[in-house]
This record gives C-alpha cells, structure tokens and sequence, in this order.
C-alpha cells in the first residue's frame, strides 16, 4: 500500500510539472517526489525479480536527482517528465503485489486428521 501511495504522488507531482513549468524552487520538491516514487518502485521490482523495471527506474531516479541534478533544456525536461509519468503509470498495473501465501504450520492440529 505505501508503494501504491508513492506511486501516486510521484504521478501528481509529474502531472502538476507537465501542466505548470515550475520554478527552481518547486522542481527540487518535484524531484525529491519523484526520487522518492522511483525509489518504491525499485525496491517493488527487485523483490518481484522485474530486471528491466528495475533499470527504467534506475535511470529515473539518476535522472531526477535533487542532490546532483541534470541540467535539462525546458523542452527535454517537459518530454521526460512525460515519459516518466507514463512509466509510473504502467506501473501501476503491471508491478502489482501479489499477497504472500503463509506457510501452514506442521504443529497445528488439523481437526479430523489420524495419527501414525
């Protein structure tokens, strides 16, 4: 659930950038956001062995670094702001959790079961 959380303010914060050309100050809140929801989705894709997720946000999180920062051009920022929400988009389907099976227990009495 807080993956699911991440994921979606990751996508909040890429669509209030792609419709709002922000400012120094908030594209630094924008890319912490954005570190962050890729930063949960990796850990999402290496616990479900997804290698090639696990690259796509490896080079989202390098790319929206807020300590050392790329210095993009308006226009490519706008076009990787766009392919980035796409990512956390489809991510959202496609890395879905699947719940943990527990494990039966071998001192549980099962009513009805015979001994040996």
């Amino acid at each position: 659930m807080p993956t699911k959380i991440m994921k979606w303010i990751a996508i909040a914060a890429l669509l209030l950038a792609l419709f709002w050309h922000p400012f120094a100050e908030s594209r630094i809140l924008l890319q912490f956001a954005v570190l962050a929801g890729a930063v949960a989705v990796l850990v999402q894709a290496v616990r479900a062995g997804k290698y090639v997720w696990i690259g796509l946000f490896v080079a989202v999180a390098c790319i929206f670094n807020p300590i050392r920062p790329f210095a993009f051009s308006a226009n490519l920022f706008l076009v990787l702001d766009a392919i980035t929400l796409v990512l956390f988009m489809v991510s959202l389907g496609r890395l879905a959790m699947k719940p943990r099976l527990s494990i039966a227990s071998i001192t549980d009495r099962t009513p009805g079961s015979e001994s040996l």
